[in-house]
């Protein structure tokens, strides 16, 4: 399995609580394609967030996200790390 990081764009204001619930959001059907949501992080007064994640391939991540109703604008594999 890959790695991706993903970022969505204009969540200006998210809280921390929305935070979470997006994540678990995401955690709650990930399985059924394969994905594992790690970390998110998020930036309320840029509006940006961001998710790691290991996934067979990026349209896994974006499905999950689709469907748990916080589409991603980008998503990029991570092959390295240190």
């Amino acid at each position: 399995m890959a790695k991706f990081m993903d970022v969505h764009h204009n969540m200006m204001g998210i809280t921390d609580q929305q935070l979470q619930e997006a994540h678990a959001a995401d955690l709650a059907i990930q399985a059924e394609e394969g994905v594992a949501f790690e970390h998110a992080w998020a930036d309320p007064t840029d509006g940006v967030v961001y998710c790691l994640s290991e996934a067979p391939d990026a349209e896994a991540v974006m499905r999950i996200h689709q469907r748990a109703g916080h589409p991603a604008d980008e998503i990029h594999e991570v092959p390295l790390t240190v």
